[in-house]
């Protein structure tokens, strides 16, 4: 009834819109057309999962991690502070009850298959493992790959804060620790902390352990998404283990495993943070993308 009387200044009646509203409805009481969410739009795309292309992330992961070693490189060793913070830290593992990293290496490097074991799981494991896992979430999850590569850049970008403020020299590099060295007493080859290669690696970045947050992130990583008992299994294993070899082989004090936990924390918040949800609830496949849509958008 109230629409009847409704004209335009020229006097015709007001031609009704498609969705039912008078003109002057899409405007606020101040004169303005309403704002329509681009912007929110556009954030809203942009964390939608997509599907991942081959190339890019190729690309994305060798100039991601060339940059993670230049400036973990960069950052200045010194030398002095990182062996007083290694220190600090054997002293408060031991006021803790948790200082056995000297015992275990020492029994260990007496078993020598072992101890040869441990160096090459150290030396080449921690690279294998986390790309496989990245090709597996690639394959068999796209929906989650996105996501969970979010997490895990996180977690590296993080820990070179921890490597700039807090310089921590490992175990094997103490003077009067008394630890050996099982990486160059058994000539372990293409190990970035013995030999020539050392030389071109900053040997006093230790803290945090990103052996162990990519290893833990690999772990989570499978035991969420596999079905299989037994990957689920491994999965869990595998950064037990990388715990066990990195303070065999005196690389890393048990709190620099701490440190890495607390950066894998850091790296799922972020991913959480930006999907809204951690990788392992998104949805496993991407849906293929409307026809209709793609001609309109």
């Amino acid at each position: 009834m109230g629409d009847a009387n409704v004209s335009t200044l020229d006097g015709h009646p007001a031609s009704p819109q498609p969705n039912g509203k008078r003109p002057d409805e899409d405007r606020r009481p101040d004169g303005d057309r309403a704002e329509h969410p681009s912007e929110s739009s556009r954030i809203g795309r942009l964390r939608a999962p997509r599907r991942p292309r081959i190339w890019f992330e190729i690309l994305l992961i060798a100039v991601s991690y060339w940059t993670y070693s230049l400036i973990r490189n960069a950052v200045p060793e010194q030398k002095a502070q990182a062996l007083r913070n290694a220190d600090w830290i054997w002293r408060a593992e031991h006021s803790l009850g948790i200082a056995v990293e000297h015992t275990v290496n020492h029994a260990v490097n007496s078993v020598t298959w072992l101890i040869v074991s441990m160096n090459y799981y150290y030396a080449t494991l921690h690279f294998i493992v986390t790309i496989g896992v990245l090709v597996w979430l690639y394959r068999w999850h796209p929906g989650r790959y996105a996501a969970a590569r979010l997490a895990l850049f996180a977690t590296t970008g993080v820990a070179l804060l921890g490597y700039y403020f807090y310089p921590l020299a490992p175990p094997r590099l103490m003077p009067d620790g008394g630890f050996i060295d099982t990486l160059i007493k058994h000539d372990t080859w293409g190990s970035m902390a013995s030999g020539n290669l050392a030389s071109m690696s900053n040997q006093y970045a230790a803290m945090p352990s990103m052996h162990i947050g990519w290893s833990l992130w690999c772990g989570i990583t499978i035991a969420l998404l596999s079905h299989r008992w037994w990957t689920r299994a491994l999965g869990l294993l595998y950064p037990t283990v990388t715990l066990l070899v990195i303070v065999c082989t005196a690389n890393h004090f048990w709190l620099d495993a701490v440190g890495g936990v607390l950066c894998l924390s850091f790296g799922f918040g972020v991913a959480c943070a930006w999907y809204g949800m951690l990788p392992h609830r998104l949805t496993r496949h991407l849906a293929a993308p409307d026809a209709s849509l793609l001609k309109t958008g």
